[in-house]
């Protein structure tokens, strides 16, 4: 095999480390967002395309170019339309990101035991507050893959009790001292900050509807740092005025953006974030070791790690 032309939408630093990675091989900035190559690239990363409102249905003139393989930049697959699985492999960013999100989440069951930011003092009125411990309350995880297991093995460490379920019918990955939960209603019957981190697929989309959310333990906070579609808005918000759920913690949302004025940006007991977990300062150093390792994969033609599966959805 000749020398390999990787075609990325990573940003410029990004792609400058894999040149130095690569030194043998050629790497073209593309834009984030642009679907036209210039070059015969056999290897093209790919930053997720139906976001913002935005959808590409139809697949650019000549795709799939001669490409040998994709690599997607997210770990989801439902940013990207059908056409990008016509054709060449395709494998996802599946873990890349799992220490940032899980200490996301954390830090979001931080905030709703310690009432932060509310309980920053401006002025002499100080009152005293009794806050809630972390240690020895339960945290649920719904979507036991590398963010469910990275936050686990936190929470564990903090002294909290912590219950998981993956696909219904699969046992979760051993990590000590988690338990898991017999079904998604006990799921919530037992948690106090329940985690979601299980991908968007047909048989996931709406999983968290009125039926499920009727058996959270009182007070529960939902922090959902997966996908948006996973729960039916308006029963959140309706669970939300019930006092059901206490609090609801969203760095996801469906769409993204929500629409001005939309409900979830005023109630008193939501907390939004931009879809902003999985996004470092220290920029991709998890993805590119993996893209790395899987390029000497493909370059040796075994088989590639991260293997998106469609009919599963991830």
């Amino acid at each position: 095999m000749s020398h390999s032309i990787i075609a990325s939408q990573l940003d410029a630093q990004a792609n400058q480390q894999l040149r130095t990675h690569l030194p043998d091989h050629e790497v073209i900035d593309i834009a984030a967002g642009q679907l036209v190559l210039e070059a015969p690239a056999d290897i093209f990363i790919l930053r997720p395309i139906n976001v913002r409102g935005q959808r590409v249905d139809t697949p650019p003139p000549g795709w799939p170019w001669g490409l040998k393989w994709v690599q997607l930049v997210s770990s989801g697959i439902d940013f990207y339309p059908d056409w990008v699985f016509h054709g060449a492999p395709v494998t996802s960013g599946k873990g890349a990101n799992a220490e940032q999100v899980a200490e996301f989440a954390l830090a979001l069951a931080f905030a709703a035991a310690k009432q932060l930011p509310g309980l920053w003092v401006k002025d002499a009125d100080w009152r005293l507050t009794p806050l809630a411990p972390l240690r020895g309350r339960t945290l649920g995880i719904l979507g036991f893959g590398s963010i469910g297991q990275s936050l686990a093995r936190k929470a564990v460490a903090l002294g909290m009790r912590v219950t998981a379920m993956s696909r219904p019918g699969q046992a979760i990955a051993d990590v000590p001292a988690v338990e898991q939960a017999a079904s998604l209603q006990q799921l919530f019957a037992n948690s106090d900050h329940l985690v979601l981190a299980a991908p968007l697929t047909a048989a996931t989309r709406g999983l968290i509807d009125r039926q499920v959310l009727a058996h959270a333990r009182p007070g529960l906070h939902l922090i959902n740092i997966a996908r948006g579609g996973l729960i039916d808005q308006q029963a959140l918000l309706d669970a939300l005025d019930s006092g059901l759920v206490g609090r609801a913690s969203l760095d996801v949302t469906d769409p993204e953006p929500l629409p001005a004025g939309h409900p979830l940006y005023h109630h008193p007991r939501v907390f939004l974030s931009p879809h902003t977990s999985a996004i470092s300062e220290d920029g991709y150093p998890a993805f590119l070791d993996a893209f790395i390792a899987n390029f000497h994969r493909y370059r040796e033609q075994a088989p590639l790690a991260n293997l998106v599966d469609t009919a599963r959805g991830y």
